[in-house]
């Protein structure tokens, strides 16, 4: 089964959210029970995401689905937050981080501020539907020197993001997962 086929067959996934006022991929404001859609990749190449894409952009929403359940990890918890920057000469800037999060007092609580983080720079090129980042520095010093591809849609000021399956270095153990991801334009 390829990819694309796996990303239709979870398309839809129920996901129980334990707090109000969540936003998803619906235009629902308070939700205790709601349903995520996994961004359908769209089969047309958008002609204007090199545009679009530019700008800044804030998270709504940041969701795991390990490859081996179809399960939703919230890993980032309920009220992450960060920002993205797509600058018009191919620079990205990226930093998101988890709920909650509290000056460390020690190596143990810094050691645990990394698994609630995600942040790297570098150049970025658009193909076809995906952003590609060749990785210049990065809170993960295995990212640095790699590409990263991520699929976007842009509707209006929503992006709707799929990373591919990959084996994250801060959740799920080193198994396969994959990000959900939800930005809205900043103004």
């Amino acid at each position: 089964m390829s990819m694309f086929e796996k990303m239709r067959k979870y398309r839809k996934i129920m996901l129980i959210m334990s707090f109000a006022g969540a936003v998803s991929m619906s235009s629902l404001s308070s939700i205790h029970a709601q349903e995520v859609s996994i961004p359908e990749l769209p089969k047309k190449v958008d002609p204007d995401l090199k545009k679009n894409i530019v700008g800044v952009w804030e998270l709504v929403s940041y969701k795991v689905q390990d490859k081996e359940t179809g399960k939703l990890i919230d890993a980032m918890g309920a009220h992450p937050r960060g920002r993205v920057i797509f600058t018009p000469d191919g620079w990205v800037a990226f930093n998101l981080e988890g709920s909650d999060r509290q000056p460390a007092k020690d190596d143990a609580d810094r050691a645990h501020l990394m698994k609630t983080l995600v942040a790297y720079i570098g150049r970025y090129r658009v193909e076809g539907n995906q952003w590609v980042t060749s990785v210049q520095t990065a809170w993960a010093p295995e990212w640095v020197g790699t590409e990263q591809r991520r699929n976007i849609v842009v509707k209006g000021n929503e992006a709707d993001v799929l990373t591919p399956w990959r084996i994250m270095p801060n959740w799920d153990n080193g198994k396969m997962s994959r990000s959900i991801i939800r930005f809205k334009r900043v103004n």
